[in-house]
């Protein structure tokens, strides 16, 4: 059994970045510029945003965070929306979800110019990933591809079983798979909470990648041996043994599945760090 690492890739991969910066600044070209929105004062979007800003300082990004309040109306935040549109100076930004129940997410993302769209949640680019073109990748799956990647995990003529079916992972990493393109060629199944028989479809795959965000929802049981497993989920669960008061989980039960892997994410220092890495990639890429 091997970890993917997302902790040690991640930090290589900022140190590419870094270089490529700094060549930048060096040739008097633009230093990327990333923006981040966030509405409200949701504990975890903000620990998400501020380990964003803090990437951006490692590998020399400009970062510009814009808090709004969280009874801002969907209008106004369109109109910060358009404002971000138009500012030449910044190449790429995110809203970070969820957004308050009283704003329709799809009109937001549907507002953000798909130019600057580092998250990859915007139509045009969702369109043109599942055409094989190119686009922001949503950063999760990019992150994941990008993982598998430097691992040099085997995927092609696999079969790859992904549970749960969100916007944001299970379906884009249905299409990343399937692609004529390494890391992909996988014969793909989506399940989802109305699949029969599930744990007999896992136990037949030769890739999991686990997003439904169900703790420690993936035994041993459903784990063939040698497969590979990406977990993507990441739970408090409560644990009084903890001075927090709770423990971080993912959506695999780690201890008893990670013996039958070949390949295995932990939790936290999987996935995380890799979907960061993954939103400087794409702001990179739109500065370029």
């Amino acid at each position: 059994m091997e970890l993917l690492d997302g902790n040690k890739t991640s930090k290589e991969i900022k140190l590419e970045i870094a270089e490529v910066v700094s060549k930048r600044k060096a040739d008097g070209k633009k230093i990327p510029h990333l923006a981040a929105v966030l509405v409200g004062s949701n504990g975890a979007s903000m620990t998400y945003v501020g380990a964003k800003v803090k990437a951006c300082e490692e590998v020399g990004f400009k970062s510009t965070l814009l808090q709004l309040e969280e009874n801002i109306s969907e209008q106004e935040l369109i109109s910060k929306i358009i404002g971000l549109n138009n500012d030449p100076d910044i190449d790429g930004y995110i809203v970070q979800l969820p957004l308050p129940k009283h704003i329709d997410e799809h009109k937001i993302l549907l507002a953000i110019d798909p130019r600057k769209d580092v998250d990859g949640f915007h139509p045009e680019n969702v369109g043109r990933m599942a055409l094989n073109l190119p686009c922001f990748l949503p950063a999760t799956p990019g992150g994941i591809i990008e993982l598998l990647k430097r691992y040099k995990v085997q995927t092609e003529s696999k079969h790859a079983v992904v549970i749960g079916r969100s916007h944001i992972v299970g379906l884009p990493m249905t299409i990343l798979l399937q692609r004529n393109a390494y890391p992909g060629n996988c014969t793909v199944t989506l399940t989802h909470s109305k699949t029969k028989n599930l744990e007999a479809i896992c136990a037949e795959a030769e890739i999991i990648i686990a997003a439904l965000g169900r703790p420690e929802f993936v035994t041993a049981a459903m784990v063939k041996e040698g497969a590979v497993v990406v977990d993507v989920g990441i739970t408090r669960v409560p644990d009084p043994s903890k001075k927090s008061g709770f423990r971080l989980a993912g959506d695999v039960k780690f201890d008893e599945v990670a013996p039958k892997c070949s390949f295995i994410t932990p939790v936290p220092g999987g996935v995380g760090p890799m979907t960061i890495v993954s939103l400087l990639n794409n702001t990179l890429q739109a500065v370029q």
